[in-house]
C-alpha cells in the first residue's frame, strides 16, 4: 500500500487548508512532501515554482530556510532557552548576526502576543504559550507557506483556540497556511478541507462557516 496514491492537489499562495484524515490515511507523509522533507517517488511536486525534484539537497534546504515555516504538536523548544533565543534560532543558518537575530525574534514575537514573554523560558509558559512561540519561530524567516501539523493536540480547548485564531490573523495577511489534523472540529474552521484516507483524496471541500473558531 502506498502512502500517498494518485494524490493531485493544488494550493493557492494565500489559501488557508485542512489536510484531514485517521491516523495512517497519509496526511504526515503529505506533510512532509509538502515541506521538502520527503521526494515522492514519481510525480511531479512544486513548491512556490519550483520543481522539487530538480532540486539538489543543498538547494532544497536553502528552499525551506526562505520560503517554509513548520510548526509541529510537540513544540520542541529548547530547554533552558528563552523564548527570544529559541524564536531566533529560526534564523541560526542565515548568516545573520545574533543581535539581528533576536531584533527579529523580537517582533516576531510581539506579532503572535508574546511581547511580555521574551525572556521566559518553556517551562514557565503554557501550553499556549509554547505553541505561540513555536509559531514565531516559524514565522521569523518570513516565509510564504506555513505547515502546521496537528498545532492544537497537545493543547487544552482554550489554548488550542487561541493559536487557530493566530493562524487565521497569519492567514488574513497573506500567508499561506496548511493545516494537519484528524480534528473535525479544527478543520471546519478552515477555509477548504481536503479529506484524505488510505492515501487518496476523498474530498476537497470549501466551507460557509470557516474563520468561526470555539471559545
Amino acid at each position: 500500500m502506498r502512502a500517498l496514491d494518485g494524490v493531485d492537489l493544488r494550493i493557492e499562495a494565500g489559501e488557508m487548508v485542512g489536510i484531514v484524515g485517521p491516523s495512517g490515511s497519509g496526511k504526515s507523509t503529505m506533510l512532509n512532501v509538502l515541506g521538502t522533507l520527503d521526494r515522492a517517488d514519481s510525480g511531479e511536486v512544486r513548491i512556490d515554482g519550483h520543481d522539487v525534484h530538480r532540486l539538489s539537497d543543498r538547494q532544497l534546504s536553502a528552499l525551506r530556510a526562505r520560503r517554509i515555516g513548520f510548526v509541529f504538536q510537540q513544540f520542541f523548544l529548547s530547554p533552558g532557552v528563552t523564548a527570544l533565543d529559541n524564536v531566533a534560532d529560526g534564523l541560526l543558518y542565515t548568516g545573520m548576526s545574533l543581535a539581528r537575530r533576536r531584533r527579529m525574534a523580537r517582533r516576531t514575537l510581539h506579532r503572535v502576543g508574546l511581547a511580555d514573554r521574551t525572556r521566559h523560558r518553556p517551562h514557565e509558559l503554557s501550553g499556549g504559550q509554547r505553541q505561540r512561540v513555536a509559531v514565531a519561530r516559524a514565522l521569523v524567516g518570513r516565509p510564504s507557506l506555513l505547515l502546521a501539523d496537528e498545532p492544537t493536540g497537545a493543547l487544552d480547548s482554550a489554548s488550542g483556540a487561541a493559536v487557530l485564531r493566530l493562524l487565521h490573523e497569519l492567514h488574513a495577511v497573506g500567508t499561506t497556511i496548511v493545516v494537519i489534523t484528524h480534528d473535525h472540529d479544527v478543520a471546519a474552521a478552515l477555509p477548504r478541507q481536503v479529506h484524505i484516507r488510505d492515501g487518496r483524496i476523498e474530498s476537497d471541500e470549501r466551507s460557509a462557516d470557516a474563520g468561526r473558531v470555539r471559545r
